[in-house]
């Protein structure tokens, strides 16, 4: 098998000429006849008994030559296209048969190709940092939101509902003295001021008892979900049976021992505030990344095939499908139950299916021009990185995943670290 021309007809459209071997040919199409001979009759034999010059003379010489195209074709083209020194992309490929027969085959494949892409000035950007400094309130408030999940709820009897209290109320509603389909409930338990219930329905609970009945009056807002009720007023009958209030535990060393494996308040809030640190840090940083990302973007100068867009998300849609799989969801049930279809699917993935291509295109951009070449070391630890993750032994994720690919992920990663190393970091305010 060998490239005889390669020629570029159009932007990353290139069209080659692939010589099989007549060896290598007839060897495709002699497999090709002992895996059809079977199914063939020749008068004068039985049914996958004749021989493959019968056959060849009954339905002529070139009865067995697509089966074995089929066979030689994806082998050849990907062997032509290596050695053109391109890459394409999966999408329409255009196929011309030259000549076939017993001197071998000969193909032209017009294929769409990786964009040539050109990239300057990625070193020296500027980003701003977000800041990270974590202060005393900010300590605090974390403080206040575990006390929060630790509250528990106590029933209040010797005063009137309040803001942030739990009220358990029967309910119903009616326009015009005549109730209306969905306004009713019964033993209901309402967070007052968590604004559930539409604007002013829970303000008239505030100050009422237990046991008290009453009367709320209220306004459907003119943008309501339900048709016939939008810019309606409404009164509901409300009973109160029960109030409950949140009981907070007091903030003290034991308060500590109980939400934390420290023994003082100091000791656990000194921690607090060093997992704040570790997480704004971590979070300044993966903003500068998406800063230069960005800015990288900007910089491409290439013309992408759009085959490489919709590649990605396609890929991009088989992965959230897996992810449904994997909560016990098909995709038809989470397109019915979203009221999307696959267009919008597909829209609602493409611009960020877009930024990847484009950085992806950049990233390998920057690792050429740098000359980075992963070593063996590089490679091997990659492999045993991955098979942690995957929980697999490493001969079995080196085989699924070519070592090429892998090369070409290590280099962008070296790549990305260049542009964040070589980065001028404002600190922001």
């Amino acid at each position: 098998m060998s490239l005889k021309s390669s020629n570029k007809v159009d932007t990353n459209r290139y069209q080659l000429e692939v010589e099989v071997a007549a060896d290598v040919f007839e060897k495709a199409v002699d497999r090709a006849f002992h895996k059809e001979s079977k199914k063939i009759t020749i008068p004068g034999f039985r049914k996958g008994k004749a021989p493959r010059a019968f056959i060849e003379k009954y339905y002529g010489e070139q009865v067995f030559y697509e089966d074995a195209i089929n066979e030689v074709y994806p082998t050849a083209l990907d062997g032509a296209v290596k050695e053109a020194g391109l890459e394409f992309v999966e999408d329409k490929i255009d196929f011309d048969i030259v000549e076939v027969g017993k001197n071998g085959l000969v193909f032209k494949a017009t294929i769409t190709t990786k964009p040539e892409v050109s990239i300057e000035n990625y070193k020296g950007l500027e980003v701003k940092k977000m800041p990270t400094a974590v202060t005393d309130e900010d300590v605090e408030a974390e403080v206040k939101r575990v006390q929060d999940r630790n509250a528990r709820m106590v029933t209040v009897e010797d005063r009137p509902a309040q803001k942030d209290d739990i009220a358990v109320i029967d309910f119903e509603g009616f326009i015009d003295d005549k109730a209306f389909e969905g306004g009713k409930g019964e033993n209901y338990s309402l967070t007052l001021g968590s604004g559930q219930f539409i604007p002013g329905f829970e303000d008239q609970i505030i100050g009422h008892n237990t046991n008290d009945e009453f009367d709320v009056n209220v306004t459907f807002p003119e943008d309501y979900q339900a048709e016939e009720l939008k810019g309606k007023p409404a009164v509901f009958k409300v009973k109160i049976h029960e109030i409950k209030s949140k009981e907070l535990p007091t903030v003290d060393d034991d308060f500590a021992k109980d939400v934390s494996s420290f023994d003082t308040l100091e000791e656990y809030k000194a921690d607090i505030r060093k997992h704040l640190e570790e997480s704004r840090e971590k979070a300044a940083k993966d903003d500068i990344d998406n800063q230069l990302i960005d800015k990288l973007t900007g910089l491409l100068q290439a013309e992408i095939p759009a085959a490489m867009f919709e590649n990605k998300i396609n890929e991009e849609i088989r992965e959230f499908g897996y992810r449904l799989q994997s909560q016990g969801l098909d995709f038809a049930t989470y397109l019915k139950y979203t009221g999307m279809d696959k267009d919008k699917i597909r829209d609602s993935f493409r611009p960020q299916a877009e930024r990847q291509v484009k950085i992806r295109l950049a990233l390998e951009k920057i690792a050429q021009l740098e000359n980075i070449v992963p070593t063996a070391e590089e490679i091997e630890e990659e492999f045993k990185k991955l098979a942690d993750a995957y929980k697999m032994e490493v001969d079995k994720v080196k085989a699924f995943i070519p070592e090429e690919d892998l090369k070409k992920d290590i280099a962008v990663e070296k790549a990305i670290g260049i542009v964040r190393d070589s980065a001028k970091v404002n600190e922001g305010e």
